[in-house]
């Protein structure tokens, strides 16, 4: 290594980086010197034979510094990233695909961002009757990978079952108030019938008795 050069690590570009990779970028190419041709790019003369001898020295330097550019940008890609650009015939058009590249993806993070700090208010909001749906949602499920509607969903379900459990439990409490006066009655008809045929068994044995005292009679 020649002396006074300082080694630089390239941060690896991925899908989730590329706002922290392309700020390290801009600093890193700032250094060398090299950020402006990927702002401005720079333009190829169609006549190169016309050019004076200061035009032939800017556009060799631009050249140069092209090429460095390119160099930084290829050692940050894997080789799935590599095949997006590797058609680029200019540093600042390889630039500019790895950031359209990545706009969907940052703007997708930011909504995804967003849509758990919606789904987290309305877990907080919720009323009391939802307290075991909201804690079963914030124990069980990932609220990161978790949609607006599909929670949503989950509240509506939770809301239909407690509707059906009102509906059945005053079902439930007039088939008990029946069972308990079916009940009721059939001790009260048992006990009447114990106590007709005890008068009628009375009344047998006195008509005996009576005959008997009257037979006792005339003998």
């Amino acid at each position: 290594m020649a002396s006074g050069m300082i080694p630089f690590l390239v941060l690896q570009l991925n899908k989730d980086n590329y706002g922290n990779w392309s700020i390290r970028m801009k600093a890193l190419l700032g250094l060398q010197d090299a950020w402006e041709i990927v702002e401005k790019g720079y333009t190829e003369p169609q006549d190169k034979v016309a050019l004076s001898q200061a035009q032939r020295d800017t556009l060799k330097d631009a050249r140069k510094k092209d090429m460095k550019v390119f160099t930084f940008i290829y050692q940050a890609l894997d080789e799935s990233m590599f095949e997006k650009v590797a058609c680029a015939t200019a540093s600042k058009e390889a630039w500019e695909i790895l950031q359209n590249s990545h706009k969907g993806v940052e703007k997708r993070n930011g909504e995804k961002l967003n849509v758990t700090r919606v789904i987290e208010k309305i877990l907080r909001s919720l009323a009391s009757k939802f307290d075991y749906i909201a804690v079963a949602i914030e124990e069980s499920k990932d609220l990161d990978s978790m949609s607006v509607d599909q929670l949503m969903g989950s509240l509506q379900a939770h809301e239909e079952r407690l509707k059906k459990k009102v509906k059945e439990e005053p079902l439930e409490q007039a088939l008990q108030t029946k069972l308990t006066l079916n009940e009721g009655e059939g001790r009260f008809d048992s006990r009447s019938q114990r106590g007709r045929g005890r008068g009628q068994d009375q009344g047998r044995t006195a008509f005996y008795k009576e005959k008997r005292r009257q037979s006792s009679f005339f003998t």
